[in-house]
C-alpha cells in the first residue's frame, strides 16, 4: 500500500518552469527555458542548477515507431551511455498526456527503463506539457544539448535520416553526438539546428 502511495505521488509530480521564464521560447545562442522537475525516482532537478555540465535533453514516447527505431538498433541507449561517461547529464522527458500514446505512470517508466536497458541520467513525465510547451518540443524524438554555461547550442532531430526503417541508423549523421564533441573539444556547434522529424507529441488536449 505504501509502495502504491509512493509511485502515484511520484506519478503526481509537480512541474514548475522557472521564474520569468513564462513564456520563454527556446533559442540558439540564449539561455535554455529553465525549469524544476521531479524525476520518477522523486529525485528533483532544476535546469539552471546544472551550470558547468553539459545537458541534453530528449524527447520520448516509447509508442512512437520513430523512438523504436532509435531504442530497438541501441543507437539511443548507445549516444546515452557515451554522453553520460563524459559527466554529460541527459534528461528524458515524456510529455504525453494520461490516455495516449506514450503516458506511463513513474512505476511503468522504471520497469520499461530496465527493459530498455536506457542510460540516461534521469527520466521526467510531464503529463500536463509544461517543459514540452516552453522548449515546443513537437516530435518523439526532439532533442536539445545545452552547453555549461546554460545556453542552448543544438536543437532539432537526432539525425539526419527521417525514416523509421531501423537499418538507416549506422549510415545516418547523428547531429547530437556531433553537438557534443564540438563542445568536448572548444568549438562552436556546427549543425546547431535542424528540423526534428517523428510522431508528434501526445500532448494534453486543451478545451
Amino acid at each position: 500500500m505504501l509502495k502504491s502511495l509512493k509511485f502515484l505521488a511520484i506519478a503526481a509530480m509537480t512541474l514548475v518552469i522557472g521564474a520569468g521564464t513564462g513564456h520563454a521560447t527556446p533559442v540558439i545562442g540564449e539561455a535554455a527555458p529553465d525549469f524544476t522537475a521531479t524525476d520518477v525516482h522523486g529525485e528533483t532537478v532544476t535546469l539552471s542548477e546544472l551550470k558547468g555540465k553539459n545537458v541534453v535533453l530528449e524527447w520520448t514516447n516509447h509508442g512512437c515507431p520513430f523512438v523504436v527505431k532509435h531504442y530497438e538498433t541501441n543507437n539511443m541507449q548507445t549516444l546515452q551511455q557515451e554522453a553520460t561517461a563524459k559527466d554529460v547529464v541527459w534528461i528524458t522527458i515524456v510529455s504525453s498526456a494520461e490516455g495516449k500514446q506514450g503516458y506511463t505512470t513513474a512505476e511503468e517508466a522504471i520497469a520499461l527503463m530496465e527493459q530498455q536497458g536506457s542510460h540516461e541520467t534521469m527520466r521526467v513525465l510531464d503529463p500536463e506539457g509544461e517543459i514540452g510547451q516552453v522548449y515546443e518540443a513537437k516530435t518523439t524524438p526532439h532533442m536539445f544539448v545545452i552547453n555549461k554555461e546554460g545556453t542552448l547550442v543544438y536543437m532539432g532531430a537526432i539525425d539526419d535520416n527521417s525514416s523509421p526503417r531501423h537499418d538507416t541508423v549506422e549510415s545516418a549523421k547523428n547531429y547530437v553526438r556531433a553537438a557534443l564533441e564540438d563542445l568536448e573539444a572548444g568549438r562552436d556547434v556546427e549543425v546547431s539546428s535542424s528540423r526534428p522529424y517523428g510522431c508528434g507529441v501526445k500532448y494534453k488536449t486543451m478545451f
